[in-house]
């Protein structure tokens, strides 16, 4: 009897402390909805059922995210047939996912999910607490690149920065092989960049060393000129058209996805090669928290064959591992966040404005 009572004693304990798992869901505090803190810190190996149980009931996602509107449609289109969960999509660039996410923070409105975009962008999501710690269910698989120190966002893919050209206009011999060759004369009126590349820019002058950098983005942009637009896909589809016929800074996964529909368009690297993980996270007031949950562990798992399927560079070192013949040297996302004033700076002055 008095062992009865006893353990009668230590479940109410539990509960009332928060920390009992009640059938069907996941520990809560005093009868309060279970919130993503408390569904993350779940590890038992059930978490799973769990997740989808919660998800179902909640029956809807939002997430946010800059991806390409192709892409994450594949990907949000596979997560509703696995689970019959609803997923609501606002999209947006990187700083506009994040200026939504801080104002409707501020004025006491979480409408969003799960939050996927750049990692510079994700560590400024973190650092203003908006994020929850959530533990990958597959964290030996991914590359060491795509972790964070605190968990509270997870690499998904990553963009390599490549040049591109087209392949009509410009021959494969003839294709400069440093940024040195881009001084050339020959280049003049031909190339092209992304206005917005500032991590980029910041990555490759710290690589080359700032004042020889610097001084080389300078006598380019003298001696040849370069076209400046907002937008990778718009670039490489410049390119393609021949309006641009090489740009500096395109993504790998882009160029290839137009090169495998017949585009007359390829890509190459010129060191340094440069990536930039992009990243999800589980929002810390999510209203759907098993939801939010099911999907982050989806980008982290299903949906890494569905990235590779579509060309990109995905996490997972088991689905596509890095790719060969060249080093990849990523952007440091707390770095690129702390000294993106600096570098915004410098690529304004050196490219961005004498830019014609």
């Amino acid at each position: 009897m008095a062992y009865r009572q006893a353990w009668k004693e230590s479940i109410w304990a539990f509960a009332l402390a928060g920390l009992l798992v009640l059938p069907g869901g996941f520990a809560s505090a005093q009868g309060r909805a279970a919130t993503a803190a408390d569904v993350a810190a779940y590890v038992g190996p059930d978490r799973t059922e769990k997740l989808i149980a919660g998800a179902k009931k909640e029956g809807t996602v939002t997430v946010y995210t800059s991806a390409n509107v192709d892409d994450m449609a594949v990907l949000t289109a596979a997560f509703e047939k696995k689970y019959g969960v609803k997923v609501r999509v606002w999209r947006g660039s990187s700083e506009n996912v994040v200026q939504r996410s801080l104002t409707e923070a501020r004025g006491g409105r979480f409408d969003a999910d799960v939050i996927e975009t750049g990692g510079a962008a994700m560590e400024s999501l973190h650092r203003e607490n908006l994020l929850q710690k959530v533990t990958p269910p597959n964290q030996a698989d991914l590359d060491p690149a795509a972790l964070t120190a605190h968990g509270e966002w997870t690499g998904t893919r990553y963009n390599i920065f490549v040049a591109a050209y087209n392949t009509k206009l410009i021959k494969k011999d003839e294709l400069p092989k440093s940024y040195d060759d881009l001084r050339a004369p020959k280049w003049k009126g031909k190339l092209g960049i992304e206005i917005d590349d500032t991590d980029w820019f910041g990555a490759v002058i710290d690589q080359l060393g700032e004042e020889r950098g610097l001084k080389l983005f300078r006598d380019i942009v003298a001696t040849n000129g370069i076209s400046v637009r907002k937008g990778h896909s718009l670039l490489a589809n410049l390119i393609v058209s021949g309006e641009v016929p090489l740009a500096v800074t395109t993504y790998a996964y882009r160029t290839e996805q137009l090169k495998n529909s017949g585009a007359p368009v390829d890509w190459f690297t010129i060191p340094p090669t440069i990536a930039r993980f992009e990243g999800a996270g589980v929002a810390r007031r999510a209203a759907h928290p098993n939801a939010a949950i099911l999907f982050f562990d989806f980008m982290l798992t299903d949906a890494q064959e569905l990235l590779r399927d579509r060309d990109y560079f995905p996490a997972s070192r088991k689905v596509r591992g890095r790719p060969e013949g060249f080093a990849i040297t990523f952007i440091d996302p707390a770095k690129s966040l702390d000294e993106n004033q600096k570098w915004s700076k410098y690529y304004r002055e050196t490219v961005i404005s004498r830019a014609r």
